[in-house]
């Protein structure tokens, strides 16, 4: 797992990828939309990123399924995206889910749907 100043340092280069996304296009649009946006600002600022990653889901070493995280930043931060009225506790229990199935520790849940969107981003912390 990178360092925490590394993952804190990444995490804020994406909210602002995320800011500056939501400071364009404002709220209103679909979620496909805004994950189009925030991909090609992201590769802007060179920030390495893998987009719609699939990831198996076991249950008792039985592969029952799968998983998509919209983007997995740097091999090592989950970024759920939603266009929604409000963040809901599944949203929350979606990312930690990915994080549990990764093994990752941070996750990044962002909602476009707001007037500012610092009240739109949640942090997801994977307790130990």
């Amino acid at each position: 797992m990178k360092n925490t100043d590394c993952m804190a340092a990444l995490t804020d280069k994406v909210i602002g990828a995320a800011i500056e996304v939501h400071r364009i296009l404002g709220p209103g649009y679909l979620e496909s939309v805004y994950e189009e946006a925030l991909v090609h600002e992201l590769q802007l600022r060179n920030i390495p990123l893998e987009r719609q990653k699939v990831i198996n889901i076991n249950y008792k070493d039985k592969a029952v399924g799968e998983g998509r995280i919209d983007l997995l930043v740097d091999q090592c931060l989950i970024i759920e995206l939603k266009a929604v009225n409000e963040l809901a506790d599944i949203h929350v229990a979606q990312v930690l889910s990915y994080l549990k199935t990764t093994g990752l520790q941070l996750g990044l849940l962002i909602n476009f749907n707001t007037k500012y969107l610092r009240d739109g981003i949640k942090r997801v912390i994977k307790s130990k």
